[in-house]
């Protein structure tokens, strides 16, 4: 249970993080509450997630979804320029995180 809460809470890092840049500094309100609300669920799955994983593993893995899928949505939705060694970087973050969930 505590890794697909773990990776639940990865994704709302990516939800809270696009947001964030969508808030233009907290001028906006509905970008605004979309991220208090995924910050919040972000942190207490992992809060939840890390009371039975490892705090470095539990960590690492949230990071690494809410990391990639941040990219990934940057550059399919707001113009991020894309490129195969930036595509194969992104593989080899979730290469880890799968290295990490396997090893665990």
């Amino acid at each position: 249970m505590a890794w697909i809460v773990l990776v639940v809470s990865g994704v709302l890092e990516a939800v809270w993080a696009t947001a964030l840049g969508k808030s233009e500094g907290f001028s906006r309100l509905w970008p605004t509450v979309v991220f208090g609300l995924g910050l919040t669920l972000s942190m207490a799955g992992l809060a939840f997630a890390l009371r039975t994983l490892p705090v470095g593993t539990g960590y690492a893995v949230w990071v690494g979804i809410g990391a990639v899928l941040t990219v990934v949505y940057g550059m399919v939705f707001g113009g991020e320029p894309v490129s195969l060694l930036k595509l194969a970087l992104l593989a080899g973050i979730v290469g880890c995180v799968i290295g990490l969930k396997a090893l665990h």
